[in-house]
């Protein structure tokens, strides 16, 4: 101390330098005790059981919040760089609020995604959906729906109402006719969710019966899966060609 009682300058520096270590040592046992936001690649499903499982566990983790977010750091994305073999196929809607890469809890290189309006098809979502089965064996496809589909309801009431939709659009509408009078046929409190039901079961049903997958089908190396996505709960409900 200076002869007034006081620290010297000395002192006082001493002892920032002093509390500045202990801080940054508390920092940094902090950060080495959180957990990484990725978890070690699993091996790729070969099977439609294993893949479908592989799914519906992500769903799961999705719905609790205890997600894993696998293969989403550098070292896959250098893994997947040159090639890729995802395990599932997925045709869903193209609404914002169903991502699948999210709802599944899966990361880079394991899934194939198109997506389009109210799981609308045509010859080149068929050759989409079609690539990874013909191409690298991938053996799940999900036909992925899902609560207040907002082109499914466009639909219903375009045709309910005989007014086209503008432009493009139109062309939804053609490919949910025969959702829409399977709908009109099973009626039901609401009629929209039926159609929306009704579009994943006969996409499902008419990709299982397709002649270049149909027989992958068969042998037991493919299977297609029906499916209903829940906004309110986050929850997949299976629908139809669980393996």
């Amino acid at each position: 101390m200076d002869g007034a009682g006081h620290p010297s300058r000395r002192a006082l520096l001493a002892g920032g330098l002093a509390s500045a270590a202990v801080a940054l040592a508390g920092c940094t046992t902090t950060r080495a005790a959180t957990p990484a936001t990725s978890t070690s690649p699993q091996a790729r499903p070969t099977t439609p059981a294993g893949a479908f499982t592989r799914l519906m566990d992500g769903n799961k983790r999705w719905v609790s919040g205890e997600l894993q977010h696998p293969d989403r750091d550098p070292n896959r994305r250098q893994l997947v760089a040159q090639e890729q073999e995802p395990f599932g196929s997925i045709l869903s809607c193209i609404d914002s609020r169903v991502p699948p890469e999210l709802l599944f809890d899966t990361g880079l290189g394991d899934l194939y995604v198109m997506r389009t309006g109210g799981e609308a098809v045509e010859p080149v979502v068929t050759g989409s959906v079609e690539y990874g089965p013909m191409t690298s064996g991938t053996p799940l496809i999900v036909v992925l729906g899902h609560q207040r589909c907002g082109a499914v309801k466009a639909t219903y009431e375009s045709i309910r109402d005989g007014k086209p939709l503008p432009g493009n659009l139109q062309a939804i509408v053609k490919a949910l006719q025969p959702a829409y009078d399977q709908a009109v046929r099973e009626g039901g409190a609401d009629p929209v969710e039926t159609m929306a039901r009704a579009q994943v079961t006969l996409t499902a049903a008419d990709l299982r019966a397709n002649q270049d997958l149909a027989p992958l089908v068969a042998k037991g190396a493919l299977a297609v899966v029906g499916a209903y996505y829940s906004l309110d709960t986050g929850q997949v409900e299976v629908l139809a060609g669980a393996p």
